[in-house]
């Protein structure tokens, strides 16, 4: 079981969604498939979840989404010199 919630790189099958929730709890990918595949019968908003958890879940291997960003420092001034 993994303790992050990532797409993974190998055993996608339209974005990786259903592997890296079937990774992060430890379940079969095909078994999360099935209850998404079977949640789509029931009104809901399944699929821009979806769509959400795609956009939100970063790449596996993908640093940028772990690593803080850099923070440049202010400039001042209109030539970019502090006066």
């Amino acid at each position: 079981m993994s303790r992050r919630l990532v797409r993974p790189r190998e055993g996608r099958m339209i974005a990786g969604v259903c592997a890296g929730l079937a990774q992060r709890f430890g379940w079969s990918a095909g078994f999360v498939r099935l209850l998404f595949i079977l949640s789509l019968l029931l009104p809901g908003t399944q699929v821009i979840i979806y769509v959400v958890l795609w956009i939100l879940m970063p790449n596996e291997g993908r640093r940028e989404a772990t690593r803080p960003r850099r923070v440049r420092p202010r400039r001042r001034g209109l030539t970019g010199w502090r006066t």
